[in-house]
């Protein structure tokens, strides 16, 4: 019999919700890896962009080898510094990000996407749709069929894929999961096709582009799964709704892309709560009506509502303003990476240390929200991207 795990004791089902962000989803990587460590293994994982990436390297490896290829994926994609950025000031620093920045600008990222040179494209030339883009994103599909085992991923008892992106012609949602349909890099890579950089991926006849378009936070994929579970997901947020009054250009536009791509959470959230309480009054009616007028139909009905579960999300904010650079997202700087990494794996500890959903809750509770403890003392480079202990 497989032991009890003292963070899980009652076997809640383990879920991962992984925005889009670029260069920012290593934050994404150090969380899966203070999970992993604990025992806390999804059992689901959902994406969007670099979260599907993530997700799809996660569900499409046994667990003895998820993390080394997660990593092997992060310094792939690194640039590498020339300059050790924590013997320096920090404003040699931001100019060291800012020429790695503008290096993935002109020369693109191995094993990731590079420059479509001689394109018509940017001239507003007509282009193949397939190709309508300033990057081709062939580089991502090698390394894809490289790091994950799609074959696994059909594997009974593994983890539960899925990964969103949006139709172009409509404009629809369209979610792919491994559970429901064989999937391959095109789907990943579909997920994350975020134009004009990147090209929409064909998939069935269909093109498809960066799901985040749609919601880059793919918490909803969550909470409208049915039959509803008891679940504990963990959701990473890589941008902020919040932020303070901008006063410069790059300020400008850094708060502008936080607010586009921010987390829609609470949202969600409000809707689901609403839906759960209005099946609870459907349930206690359901119960008042005389027993000729029950049949096993409403019974049936009644019971796929799921209404007696509760929803534990965990919230996990990445913290680091890159200071305000808009480019955060195109900054693979190998130190930026490797900070953002340890920066997940520490938040993730706190989150677990604190374990709130282990406090009980009345079966009536529909979800409850936990957000990460405050931090007694702020870690140095928490505004720089100075990284702290590299903890693989």
């Amino acid at each position: 019999m497989k032991p009890v795990n003292r963070l899980n004791p009652k076997g809640l089902r383990i879920v991962l919700v992984l925005q889009g962000g670029g260069a920012l989803g290593a934050y994404q990587a150090g969380v899966y890896q203070a999970l992993h460590e604990h025992d806390l293994v999804p059992d689901w994982i959902v994406g969007t962009s670099i979260g599907a990436i993530n997700a799809a390297i996660l569900a499409g490896n046994r667990k003895a080898t998820r993390l080394q290829c997660l990593k092997q994926f992060w310094d792939r994609v690194a640039h590498q510094d020339g300059i050790d950025l924590e013997r320096i000031p920090d404003a040699q620093r931001r100019s060291n990000i800012w020429l790695s920045t503008l290096d993935t600008v002109l020369r693109g990222v191995p094993g990731f996407f590079t420059p479509r040179m001689f394109s018509l494209f940017p001239a507003g030339v007509a282009v193949p749709p397939e190709t309508a883009s300033f990057y081709d994103t062939t580089a991502l599909a090698d390394t894809l069929d490289e790091l994950v085992d799609f074959e696994y991923l059909k594997a009974p008892g593994g983890i539960r894929l899925t990964v969103n992106a949006m139709k172009v012609t409509t404009g629809e949602l369209v979610r792919f999961d491994s559970t429901k349909q064989t999937m391959n890099a095109d789907h990943v890579r579909a997920s994350g096709a975020l134009p004009p950089g990147f090209p929409p991926v064909r998939i069935d006849g269909e093109l498809y582009w960066d799901g985040g378009l749609y919601s880059n936070t793919p918490l909803q994929t969550v909470l409208d799964d049915v039959p509803h579970v008891d679940s504990l997901c963990f959701m990473v947020d890589l941008w902020s709704a919040e932020g303070p009054e901008p006063t410069t250009l790059d300020e400008v536009q850094t708060r502008e892309k936080d607010v586009t791509f921010a987390s829609r959470s609470k949202r969600h959230i409000e809707d689901y709560l609403r839906t759960h309480n209005l099946q609870h009054k459907l349930r206690e009616f359901y119960a008042l009506l005389p027993e000729y007028a029950k049949t096993d139909a409403g019974v049936a009905e009644l019971a796929a509502l799921g209404c007696d579960s509760t929803m534990h999300i965990v919230r996990l904010p990445y913290a680091g303003r890159d200071w305000h650079m808009a480019s955060k997202d195109i900054n693979f700087s190998k130190g930026s990476i490797a900070w953002r990494w340890d920066q997940g794996y520490q938040d993730a500890l706190r989150a677990i240390e604190h374990a709130g959903w282990l406090t009980a809750v009345s079966e009536q509770t529909g979800l409850v929200l936990y957000d990460l403890p405050p931090l007694a003392k702020r870690q140095r480079g928490a505004d720089s991207g100075v990284p702290a202990v590299a903890r693989i």
